[in-house]
């Protein structure tokens, strides 16, 4: 594999034009999740995916890193399938967690893929590597969008910083 900014950008358009398998995704595992929490999540519009889409690969460091991942995932396949197990599951959890950000939400969609992963399956027809590569997508995208109550306000845990005071600069 090659990545060049081309690439990135071809592999930016394809995860644009997956909306309409991703964002149905997106609102499943929502939806499972709020109930396995018992909380509300909102759901997610092509739109909302759309922006966030463009965010993310608005990012060189991370977009260059994001379409690896997509064009090995989307590349990958493994006679048998099965043998091939822990190299896609590795690739999808990576690529969620690089999509959500830094901690604690890389790790947060990395356990979100495999809850996500467990209802993706894709057709016989494709690669290996394409349902990991779908849960990935859904579940790094799930975790960055907005729509869980417990991310839409500050967090009680943050220490205040007094501007005034020169050791805090």
């Amino acid at each position: 594999m090659h990545l060049t900014p081309d690439r990135v950008a071809a592999e930016h358009e394809w995860v644009r034009r997956r909306a309409d398998v991703i964002v149905p995704l997106i609102n499943d595992t929502r939806s499972r999740l709020g109930r396995a929490f018992e909380t509300d999540v909102d759901a997610v519009s092509e739109a909302g995916y759309h922006d966030e889409v463009d965010r993310v690969f608005a990012d060189g460091d991370r977009a260059v890193n994001i379409a690896g991942y997509v064009g090995l995932l989307r590349e990958l396949d493994v006679d048998g399938d099965y043998p091939g197990f822990v190299v896609d599951e590795v690739l999808g959890r990576r690529l969620a967690a690089t999509i959500a950000g830094g901690q604690p939400l890389a790790m947060l969609a990395e356990a979100t893929f495999h809850f996500a992963d467990i209802y993706t399956h894709g057709d016989d027809e494709e690669t290996a590597g394409a349902d990991d590569l779908d849960a990935a997508l859904a579940a790094g995208f799930q975790t960055r969008l907005p729509g869980w109550n417990w991310r839409e306000s500050e967090s009680p845990f943050g220490v205040p910083i007094d501007a005034d005071d020169p050791a805090m600069r």
